[in-house]
């Protein structure tokens, strides 16, 4: 067993200042994004990453991440999803999302610049385009028609498929929908 990699939470965001280890989380997941590089190539920086508070939990949950105060105290996992919680409005149906398609083996990178929670990969940003955007959708969520459509527009002129995900936290599942726009 390896010891975790050591982040730094610096109000909502979590740093990895070694760059070796950096190097080891975007070159394992593509966790994080490089400090001042906005669509670096494979590990080669020479910057720290900056993490979202998600990824964090996720990695802390796994093992492979000890998150510190700026004193050096090490932040409990019930501490980050107090964080979380307050960072993400239905944090827990996001973050069983994230997990389901983290465990899955894609790249989830946040979506805000796409108007949805997450774009996500299939081999990496850099690599492939995200072919999905995923919208996560609680039951107590109201929908509209136009909201679909809007999303739906959006992902259509991004060459991507607009996904919703329907969370059952007491399960623990994930139901996706794919909406695919036709031409007649």
């Amino acid at each position: 067993m390896y010891e975790p990699v050591l982040g730094q939470l610096i109000e909502n965001r979590i740093i990895i200042w070694s760059i070796e280890e950096s190097h080891i989380l975007f070159g394992n997941g593509y966790y994080g994004k490089p400090i001042g590089i906005s669509k670096p190539k494979g590990i080669e920086f020479e910057v720290p990453i900056v993490l979202d508070l998600i990824e964090g939990c996720y990695l802390v949950e796994k093992g492979e991440l000890s998150i510190h105060s700026k004193f050096g105290k090490i932040i409990s996992i019930k501490r980050i999803k107090t964080l979380c919680r307050k960072q993400y409005d239905n944090f827990d149906a996001k973050y069983l999302v994230f997990k389901v398609l983290k465990d899955k083996g894609y790249i989830v990178s946040p979506g805000i610049k796409f108007g949805c929670d997450f774009a996500v990969y299939e081999r990496g940003p850099g690599i492939d385009h995200a072919p999905f955007l995923i919208s996560v959708y609680v039951p107590s969520t109201n929908i509209t028609a136009t909201s679909i459509v809007l999303s739906g527009r959006l992902a259509t002129t991004v060459k991507k498929q607009f996904i919703l995900a329907c969370p059952r936290l007491k399960k623990k599942q994930v139901y996706f929908i794919g909406i695919d726009w036709w031409r007649a």
